[in-house]
């Protein structure tokens, strides 16, 4: 079983937005807290935005102003809302927990973002 799926990516235009999301299992939701990275074509995956404890969230300064991460705790979900898109936010996003990224099995399918008129 997954544990981590997320949705919500597909062809945007520059300057659009889009809302992803990430439903996590039950366990890892209310124990971790997470985090969406970004793996552009032919680059390693990168973090862009993560949950903090106890303070505001932290953003690559590439996307910062213009992607929130926010969580639902009714639907053990976790969202990142991507606005004023770039072509540079292309790729595909996934969630995980930064203390769960070193264990290959944990990581999902991702959601693959295009950013193109």
């Amino acid at each position: 079983q997954a544990l981590f799926v997320e949705s919500g990516g597909g062809l945007v235009q520059p300057g659009g937005s889009l809302r992803l999301s990430c439903v996590a299992s039950g366990d890892i939701f209310s124990t971790y807290r997470l985090a969406w990275y970004h793996q552009a074509p032919g680059e390693q995956r990168e973090w862009v935005a993560v949950e903090t404890t106890g303070g505001a969230p932290k953003y690559r300064d590439s996307v910062k102003g213009r992607f929130t991460i926010s969580r639902d705790n009714t639907k053990n979900t976790v969202y990142l809302r991507m606005d004023n898109v770039k072509p540079e936010d292309t790729g595909v996003y996934y969630c995980n927990s930064p203390l769960l990224i070193r264990q290959p099995h944990t990581w999902g399918q991702g959601t693959q973002v295009t950013v193109s008129s």
